[in-house]
């Protein structure tokens, strides 16, 4: 160190110091400014980047929110529409059913109606061969001049027997 202070000039120091200077001076002026812009730059950047990441999760926070919502509501909407078909059908099954007992009780009593008629119809009928079957048990009786009791009686049981074979 000694030998660093016996070696020392003023001149160069001076000389030394003026270099410095304007090196500082052209740095300042050339290359503080660009350099100290661009790292201002770079930070504005990242700020506005770290802005945007920020709102873009917000805003996706929001879509999600919405898109639940929304899943919540089409949801909703599924179940009513098929709460709403489940009750078409029961009220369709109980129409049918209601329409289905009407026409069988209609059709049963057409075929009460049906009965009825044929059976007033054979009962008719059979009144009508009664009938007929009486007055011709008649006419043959009047036809016939009987003046035996023992011989009408014959005779009717004949003709009633002719009757029941018939």
């Amino acid at each position: 160190m000694e030998q660093l202070l016996g070696q020392f000039s003023l001149g160069l120091f001076i000389l030394q110091t003026v270099i410095f200077v304007c090196l500082v001076l052209l740095l300042k002026k050339f290359a503080w400014k660009p350099i100290l812009d661009a790292v201002n730059e770079r930070e504005e950047g990242i700020k506005n980047a770290l802005q945007s990441a920020e709102n873009a999760r917000k805003e996706m926070q929001l879509l999600q929110a919405d898109n639940e919502l929304i899943l919540q509501e089409a949801r909703i909407e599924r179940d009513a529409l098929l709460k709403e078909a489940r009750e078409m059908r029961d009220k369709m099954i109980a129409d049918s059913k209601q329409d289905a007992q009407a026409e069988g009780a209609r059709m049963i009593e057409q075929a009460k109606a049906a009965i009825a008629a044929e059976k007033n119809a054979a009962m008719a009928e059979l009144k009508n061969q009664v009938s007929a079957l009486s007055i011709e048990i008649a006419e043959k009786l009047v036809k016939q001049e009987l003046t035996d009791k023992a011989a009408q009686t014959k005779l009717i049981e004949k003709l009633l027997t002719e009757v029941k074979a018939n």
